[in-house]
C-alpha cells in the first residue's frame, strides 16, 4: 500500500478461492454512517462480488455494519448494493470479460486513500479443490527452497 493509505479490511479467502489475474481500484458511493462504520473497520467482504447492470458496476454481498452512534433515521441498510465509481472503459472491459471469458470480479480489500474509501477488485477464475491444493503445495515448495538457499548462504 502507498503512503496515505489505511487498510480497513482484506479478503484473504478470495486469493485462495480464485486465480486472480488482474486488479483494479474503484471508489464507492457511500452514505455518511457507512464511512464512519468503515473507519471503525466494521465491514465483512468475504462474500462480496461485483455485478454489472446497464453500464454500471455494483458491489454486492458486502456487509457494512450500522454505525453505533447513528440515529434510527440516519442509519443505513448494512447489505445494500453499493455503486462503484470506475471509468466507462474499465466497466465495459470488465463487463465483457465477465460475459465472454466467464471470470468473476471480487473485492480483495477496502482501504482509505487520502481520505476516500476505495475497494481493490480482483478479476479471476474460480479454483476447484485440486487447484487449491496445487497452489498450496507450490507455495510450500517455494518457501522450502528459499529457506534452504538462505541457510546455505549463512
Amino acid at each position: 500500500m502507498a503512503d496515505g493509505t489505511k487498510l480497513v479490511a482484506s479478503n484473504r479467502r478470495a486469493r485462495r478461492n480464485f486465480d486472480i489475474a488482474d486488479t483494479f481500484e474503484a471508489g464507492m458511493v457511500l452514505v455518511g454512517s457507512e464511512v464512519k462504520s468503515l473507519r471503525e473497520a466494521n465491514v465483512q467482504i468475504a462474500d462480496g462480488y461485483v455485478r454489472f447492470d446497464r453500464g454500471q458496476a455494483w458491489l454486492q454481498g458486502v456487509h457494512i455494519a450500522p454505525y453505533l452512534h447513528s440515529q434510527g433515521f440516519s442509519g443505513h441498510d448494512p447489505d445494500r448494493h453499493r455503486k462503484l465509481l470506475m471509468h466507462r472503459r474499465e466497466i465495459d472491459r470488465l463487463s465483457h470479460q465477465v460475459d465472454v471469458e466467464r471470470v468473476s470480479v471480487v473485492p480483495l480489500s477496502i482501504y482509505f486513500r487520502n481520505g476516500r474509501a476505495k475497494v481493490e477488485l480482483g478479476v479471476g477464475k474460480g479454483r476447484n479443490t485440486i487447484d487449491k491444493r496445487d497452489a498450496v503445495a507450490k507455495r510450500d515448495a517455494e518457501r522450502e527452497m528459499h529457506r534452504e538457499l538462505r541457510n546455505r548462504n549463512r
